[in-house]
């Protein structure tokens, strides 16, 4: 069997949050930001977690208690965390969340990490909206280097085009509900979220 390589999570908190009107990662998910709830539980299955922030957002006071990977990129959107987190650590596997995902438990963690082999370049859910991959909860190996900055280069900078169009290991979600991002603050309604006072 070929030997696995390390495995870092990270956090994506590099979004303007323009629909939301108001910085995500902020967001009041009970007594903490949804930024902290989401770096505690990946350091519940993770040795190292990283959050992934803007160049301007790097001295920012919730992001920088935290080891940051600050994007290398520029207008691309969340591949420019991912790819800058395999710059910084090339030979690491990275378990890629986003920060607005309020209902995202530890089992949904556990089912992607049981998934995990040294062979699949992607890990990833299901959504059970449409059944295409769900890019912002899954496992990028570093032997998917190639291939991102293959699509990169035909200017797709989509992840979920990539994980689309490439052997992505798709599993079925086991909480539908586990996946729901928050973009608006109407999507906040019925949520454990809250803006912050």
């Amino acid at each position: 069997m070929t030997k696995q390589n390390r495995l870092h999570g990270l956090v994506l908190a590099g979004g303007e949050s323009r629909r939301m009107g108001t910085d995500k990662a902020l967001l009041r998910h009970g007594t903490q930001t949804q930024l902290s709830y989401a770096v505690e539980l990946l350091q519940r299955s993770l040795n190292k977690v990283f959050v992934s922030a803007r160049s301007g957002q790097a001295g920012d006071p919730e992001r920088s208690q935290y080891p940051l990977v600050v994007d290398r990129y520029s207008d691309m959107g969340p591949i420019a965390g991912i790819l800058s987190a395999m710059e910084e650590y090339p030979d690491t596997d990275w378990l890629v969340i986003a920060c607005d995902l309020p209902n995202i438990t530890d089992r949904t963690i556990a089912t992607l990490l049981d998934a995990r082999s040294s062979t699949d370049p992607f890990v990833a859910y299901k959504s059970s909206r449409d059944g295409l991959p769900e890019p912002l909860c899954a496992i990028y190996a570093a032997n998917s280097r190639k291939i991102i900055d293959k699509f990169v280069s035909q200017q797709i900078v989509c992840p979920r085009k990539m994980l689309i169009r490439s052997a992505t290991h798709l599993l079925e979600p086991n909480d539908p509900s586990a996946l729901d991002n928050m973009n608006t603050p109407d999507d906040l309604k019925g949520s454990d979220l809250e803006l912050a006072s």
